[in-house]
């Protein structure tokens, strides 16, 4: 996780990080990483069911650039029988993306006009790829671009090119 702390510091240094999200399953790690990196954010942050800090919320709710984003762990959303109950409650918070864990696993998708998008897992991935995270850049007025990217061997973040 240090790594990416690191990453996101030298990015905040060029004036770009607007919002840092943590969706679950370590979240007591964020203090510990972000002392001994010297990265400090407002994270916005929902409980997994790995969390045992029950003053996190399950889901919420954050406005940036002009997007509306439901943020979720996504364990309470039986995503391994589809994305319904994720899409509904994205739906029902008139958000327009549905940001979510859980699965470890990364996911890009559209459904029924809701952005799905799973930045896979720092320190406990479950794909193929390893340990992979996400990153959303929004402008007012414009579409989100959305990168997904690895942490490969000895630290070296690379942009992944294909995730579904």
């Amino acid at each position: 996780m240090e790594v990416v702390f690191n990453w996101a510091q030298d990015c905040s240094k060029s004036g770009g990080i607007n919002a840092t999200v943590f969706l679950g399953d370590g979240a007591s790690d964020l203090s510990p990483v972000a002392n001994a990196t010297g990265f400090f954010s407002e994270w916005k942050v929902v409980r997994g069911n790995e969390d045992f800090d029950l003053s996190l919320p399950l889901s919420d709710v954050f406005d940036c650039c002009g997007h509306r984003f439901y943020i979720c762990h996504g364990h309470r959303c039986a995503l391994f029988n589809g994305y319904y109950a994720l899409v509904a409650a994205a739906q029902n918070n008139k958000a327009e993306v549905a940001l979510f864990g859980h699965t470890h696993v990364p996911c890009y998708k559209n459904e029924n006009n809701i952005l799905l998008i799973n930045p896979g897992s720092v320190g406990r991935p479950r794909s193929r790829i390893g340990a992979t995270f996400a990153v959303i850049e929004c402008e007012p007025g414009k579409p989100l671009e959305v990168e997904f990217w690895e942490i490969g061997s000895q630290g070296k973040i690379n942009r992944l090119t294909h995730v579904s």
